[in-house]
């Protein structure tokens, strides 16, 4: 990839019965994306013709059967055609065909980036039961992007204005969250933060940690996880000479990063990071995967199979991940260089 030309970033349709054939065709029909990059879709090109046709988009629709053959011309929308589901699938519905589609794009499209025929992938949303239904053994996008592309370690960054956002523990209850809060835990999300923070462009990282208590837990008094776990941690952080503070308290921590304290926030558990990122700027939050080789950006919202084939998504949220991905394209080197090794 050379630096004298647009990067070019391959876009998944998601689930096909889902809204992400819209949103991504709004959005690679919208002038001011081809402005920024080229987005060359990946999918079925029946289904994204009929989302151009729900949607009342005036674009051709031109599949290809490589990257190399994407013109990326004003008034049309190149798609890499898998030739999986047609136009009549139901929209709305579970089904083993819409998730054999969405597996083989997220396939073709972290091929592409491997093979560095693209400078990233931005996804759109897929649904889990369609893609356990077509056999896929992942609880999602993330764990089948770490097996395409061998990554031994994998986060989640969300990016808000700026802040970048980073989670000690994923997609389990609350419950079993706090028992997973250790200080070796802790201080491994610690690392991998500042080294994401590295990679994607701060060169002396600035982390807050979130403390997990009210009040940062006031001394022992509304919970210990700040004492034998979080404080220990960031003090070990410290030593190892990262610029890390905490705990401080999660009412207070997320809204001092946004006025530049820190460049990132490492929060413990799933809905303390998402609440105030989502409350901040719902369509402007976008999701990265951080340790996988590849640059992968990423709606952070569902298949909506309530309005799907409707034409009333937003594109808001695509066209962040999209914005995104441009943005963090001038990355890509390091993220192979960090993160190539598997390590």
């Amino acid at each position: 990839m050379t630096s004298t030309r647009r990067p070019v970033l391959a876009v998944t349709l998601g689930d096909p019965a889902g809204i992400g054939p819209e949103i991504v065709a709004r959005t690679l029909a919208d002038p001011a994306t081809s402005e920024l990059g080229n987005g060359i879709a990946v999918g079925d090109a029946a289904v994204l013709r009929r989302a151009v046709e729900v949607c009342g988009l005036d674009v051709e629709v031109n599949a290809v059967g490589s990257v190399a053959e994407a013109r990326f011309a004003p008034g049309r929308i190149d798609i890499l055609d898998l030739g999986i589901a047609g136009g009549d699938l139901e929209w709305g519905t579970v089904s083993a065909v819409a998730g054999r589609s969405a597996i083989a794009a997220i396939e073709e499209a972290t091929r592409a980036a491997v093979a560095r025929d693209v400078d990233g992938v931005v996804t759109a949303p897929i649904n889990k039961e369609a893609i356990w239904a077509a056999g896929a053994k992942h609880l999602g996008h993330t764990e089948m992007l770490g097996e395409l592309t061998g990554a031994a370690h994998f986060d989640t960054m969300f990016v808000v204005r700026g802040l970048k956002i980073f989670f000690t523990t994923r997609h389990v209850s609350l419950r079993k969250a706090l028992d997973q809060i250790t200080e070796e835990r802790v201080g491994d999300s610690i690392r991998h933060a500042v080294t994401a923070l590295r990679v994607f462009g701060h060169d002396a990282p600035r982390l807050g940690v979130a403390a997990v208590n009210p009040h940062g837990g006031e001394n022992g008094h509304f919970g210990d996880e700040e004492i034998t776990a979080l404080r220990p941690a960031v003090e070990k952080a410290a030593a190892e000479g990262l610029d890390v503070t905490g705990p401080v308290p999660a009412d207070s921590v997320f809204h001092q990063g946004l006025q530049g304290r820190f460049d990132g926030v490492l929060s413990h558990f799933h809905d303390q990071g998402h609440i105030p990122a989502k409350t901040v700027d719902f369509d402007g939050t976008v999701s990265v995967t951080v340790g996988l080789p590849i640059l992968r950006t990423s709606v952070d919202h569902g298949t909506a199979f309530d309005i799907a084939g409707t034409g009333q998504a937003s594109p808001g949220t695509m066209a962040a991940a999209f914005r995104a991905g441009v943005e963090f394209s001038g990355s890509a080197d390091r993220i192979r260089e960090t993160y190539g090794s598997g390590a």
